[in-house]
C-alpha cells in the first residue's frame, strides 16, 4: 500500500502542481460554498457547495498548471547554465 505523499511524489512536477492546485482549491470553494448557502437559503446550501467548489477546483487546476510550467521552466533554464 503506496501512501499519498509517495503517490504525490512519483509525479511529473508539472502534474502534480495540478493536482494539488485543483485539491486545495476545491476545498476552500466547496467550504465557501457551504458558508455562502447557509447564509443565503439553507435548503440548498448543499447546491452552493457544488455551484462554488467546482469552478474553484477548475481555476486551481489552471493555477497550479501554470506555476507547475514556470518551475519546469525555471529549472530548465538555471540546469544549462
Amino acid at each position: 500500500m503506496t501512501t499519498l505523499r509517495s503517490q504525490l511524489a512519483a509525479m511529473p512536477l508539472v502534474a502534480r502542481f495540478v493536482v494539488v492546485g485543483s485539491t486545495s482549491a476545491l476545498v476552500v470553494g466547496g467550504l465557501v460554498g457551504l458558508v455562502l448557502g447557509l447564509i443565503a437559503y439553507p435548503a440548498t446550501a448543499w447546491f452552493a457547495v457544488v455551484e462554488v467548489g467546482i469552478p474553484a477546483g477548475v481555476l486551481g487546476a489552471v493555477g497550479g498548471l501554470l506555476v507547475g510550467g514556470v518551475v519546469v521552466a525555471v529549472r530548465k533554464i538555471t540546469h544549462h547554465r
